[in-house]
């Protein structure tokens, strides 16, 4: 939950539900502050829209029209709870335009229309200086975690939405337009599980990080 690299502009998970939300408005207002022609990407849950940061900081953004693109992923369920009974709006990004701020929601799980309407909310929000809200309507296919019986939801629904895999869509879409070689699919998936057998190997041999690197990254370092 708190990986941060910024070396590649990506600054960080957040434990706190909608947290990183007050962050993206900060990062936006500093960039606007220095006259840098960046836009800040903004990725949380449905869950999200219920905390009080999330109307603060869309009410920030709008109020300084800041170049801040927010992507809510609505998958349906915050853990266990249906968006039904957290909300009383369940069109997500109809709670955009009480802020005036620019919306659309598109096809979750399919990855050719996600990629459209991110270049389209980049173009309106370098054009006009001001942010643009996404709302990604997916599903998660899996549990929340390997603690979670999944006992919220029906297991026809998650059937009825793996048909709807993203993955699969994909390869289907790329097969369909002749884009993608049956050879080249085959590498792409060796590739990929021998850097996913890599990946669990490494951490699998990794130590334990020593007590006295605890606080490490997480409070600054004291100036010589």
């Amino acid at each position: 939950m708190h990986l941060f690299d910024r070396a590649t502009n990506f600054y960080g998970g957040n434990a706190i539900v909608g947290g990183g939300m007050p962050l993206s408005i900060g990062l936006a207002l500093a960039d606007r502050m220095r006259g840098e022609d960046n836009v800040t990407a903004c990725f949380f849950g449905e869950g999200a829209v219920a905390e009080g940061e999330f109307h603060e900081s869309m009410n920030l953004a709008a109020l300084w029209k800041l170049p801040v693109l927010f992507i809510c992923e609505n998958n349906l369920y915050a853990m266990g709870t249906a968006l039904a009974i957290s909300e009383s709006e369940t069109d997500i990004q109809r709670k955009a335009g009480c802020y005036r701020i620019a919306s659309e929601a598109v096809d979750g799980m399919d990855v050719v229309a996600v990629e459209a309407a991110a270049h389209r909310a980049i173009h309106e929000i370098r054009e006009h200086g001001a942010p643009y809200f996404l709302e990604c309507r997916t599903y998660r296919l899996r549990a929340h975690s390997m603690f979670d019986a999944q006992l919220y939801r029906d297991k026809a629904e998650v059937e009825a939405w793996r048909h709807k895999d993203p993955i699969v869509r994909f390869q289907g879409w790329l097969e369909a337009n002749h884009m993608i070689h049956p050879d080249d699919l085959g590498r792409i998936e060796a590739e990929l599980a021998s850097e996913i057998a890599d990946a669990v190997a490494f951490a699998e041999a990794g130590a334990w990080e020593p007590i006295e690197q605890l606080t490490r990254f997480t409070y600054a370092e004291r100036a010589a």
